[in-house]
């Protein structure tokens, strides 16, 4: 079964950091978009960040940018999130979810192939 698995979540200070990783099993990332969303209750999904499939381009949420650095590893077939500066806002379950294309062009979630089971982070002191 073609799926992918987030690890990395956990609880931490505000003020911490933690590093999200979404692996792939049973199929490359080579030929995928990437991104990283989040759902806090009560709230809708919304898009954190989005790396190309070859890395070459990135965007973020204005509510993340410069606490928030995505990367890949296609030789490892894994792309990160690096979360710095946590706020309790950033208090959500985060997914990862990839779509057959180069670039990153949207945050809609009907356009994304394969989804995460998700992780939670909780930031809380």
């Amino acid at each position: 079964q073609l799926q992918l698995v987030e690890s990395g979540g956990g609880l931490v200070q505000p003020g911490g950091s933690l590093r999200l990783s979404c692996a792939a099993s049973r199929f490359t990332l080579d030929y995928y978009a990437v991104s990283w969303f989040r759902q806090a209750p009560g709230k809708e999904r919304e898009g954190v960040s989005c790396i190309s499939s070859k890395g070459d381009s990135t965007n973020y949420a204005d509510s993340v940018k410069g606490r928030f650095t995505i990367s890949r590893d296609n030789a490892k077939n894994v792309v990160y999130l690096h979360m710095n500066s946590l706020k309790p806002e950033d208090t959500a379950i985060y997914y990862c979810a990839a779509a057959l294309r180069l670039r990153c062009t949207t945050y809609d979630v009907r356009e994304y192939d394969y989804w995460g089971q998700g992780t939670q982070v909780t930031v809380s002191s």
